[in-house]
């Protein structure tokens, strides 16, 4: 996997962090897309108590609602570019269903008319870190950093991410588990992946986009989907089985849910 690193100064991974942060990322998105980040000019940031979530939460990267009942969290990660949020928003308004968007400081800030489009919808918003580096390959301090400029990033739109993170790339361990959870975020992984990143030119489908939904169907179910294209066929694989997905998954007896369904 291609790495990223991060120069990040005087940012700790405490309830109460303020400092100056000077961030420069090189490296490639999710799907991938090469992202190059310029450098962030000196600021002072500070967030506040940490967000409250219930405790046994804390230490895990969730894979799925703990629940008995049919509900399935739709989520969809913003890192790359915005070729599919058009389509996926109006899927979702025309449907009636909730999602959950991760969004990246780099996407708010290179896309910002998807950006804005996705905080105006109304849904529920997530922070993905602001420059979207591995975080079990960076240190407690550039961890502190990533989370906290995510946060800032996405508050100028509008949006309150926290306490609902998600790593990049999935790429965690319990270091940097315990680090978020100290920034007052809970960790949200997923149930299963569509693939629909990969694009046509990887071989994958329309129709193995909703098989891998559909198959790993579950009572608490997390699916991660994306809202870019694909940077080199241009493909909107997810954006295209979206309605389908919905269809199918309501005729099986479920209904969708936001994340913070983890929080109640």
């Amino acid at each position: 996997m291609l790495r990223k690193s991060v120069i990040a100064a005087g940012m700790t991974a405490v309830a109460v962090v303020a400092a100056t942060v000077m961030v420069v990322l090189i490296g490639v998105t999710p799907n991938g897309e090469r992202a190059i980040g310029k450098p962030a000019p000196a600021v002072t940031t500070t967030t506040t108590s940490p967000s409250p979530f219930p405790p046994e939460l804390a230490g895990k990267d969730i894979t799925r609602i703990p629940t008995s009942r049919k509900v399935v969290a739709l989520t969809l990660d913003a890192g790359g570019n915005g070729g599919g949020t058009g389509s996926i928003l109006r899927t979702l308004d025309r449907t009636g269903v909730p999602a959950t968007f991760f969004l990246t400081g780099e996407f708010a800030q290179g896309a910002p008319e998807a950006a804005r489009a996705i905080v105006n919808s109304g849904h529920r918003i997530g922070n993905h870190s602001e420059t979207h580096p591995e975080f079990s390959k960076i240190t407690n301090a550039e961890i502190g950093a990533e989370v906290a400029l995510g946060e800032r990033t996405l508050k100028g739109l509008g949006a309150d991410p926290a306490p609902l993170f998600r790593f990049p790339y999935g790429d965690r361990n319990d270091r940097a588990i315990r680090a978020v959870n100290d920034m007052g975020y809970v960790t949200v992984g997923w149930t299963v992946d569509t693939s629909g990143w990969q694009g046509t030119s990887a071989g994958v489908t329309q129709q193995q986009v909703v098989d891998r939904v559909l198959n790993t169907l579950r009572p608490g179910q997390i699916v991660l989907a994306h809202v870019g294209a694909h940077p080199s066929d241009g493909s909107t694989l997810d954006a295209d089985a979206l309605p389908t997905i919905i269809r199918e998954v309501r005729e099986r007896g479920y209904r969708f849910v936001t994340v913070d369904a983890l929080l109640s």
